[in-house]
């Protein structure tokens, strides 16, 4: 069993900057692609960025958006700069863990909010 715990959320002005951490529990973390989601009001989840030896971001936060991880840590991050309203969200932290007979285990972090004013 994983668990997720994100941090680093909060109210930040348009323009600004926020890192959010997510730190995972268990022995798994340096094999499991890892990625950050987000929903808004209203909305459905989106992907925002994922990684294991790559990385890959939606076309909304290319340029602004930077996953990372560190694996002596178990932590992946998202710095986010150049903050917009439009960014405002629940930011997820989520893990794939693959199955020894196939397939994945997918987890979830609780969330955690970020809000940006104009």
């Amino acid at each position: 069993q994983v668990q997720l715990v994100e941090s680093g959320g909060g109210l930040v002005q348009a323009g600004g900057s926020l890192t959010l951490s997510c730190l995972s529990s268990g022995s798994t973390f340096s094999t499991s692609p890892m990625a950050w989601y987000r929903q808004a009001p209203g909305k459905e989840r989106e992907l925002v960025a994922h990684m294991l030896n790559t990385k890959g971001y939606a076309d909304s936060v290319k340029g602004r958006f930077t996953i990372s991880r560190d694996n002596a840590k178990n932590t992946v991050y998202l710095q986010m700069s150049s903050l917009q309203p439009e960014d405002t969200a629940v930011y997820y932290c989520h893990q794939s863990v693959r199955r020894e007979v196939g397939g994945w285990n997918i987890y979830w972090g609780q969330g955690t909010q970020v809000t940006v004013s104009s």
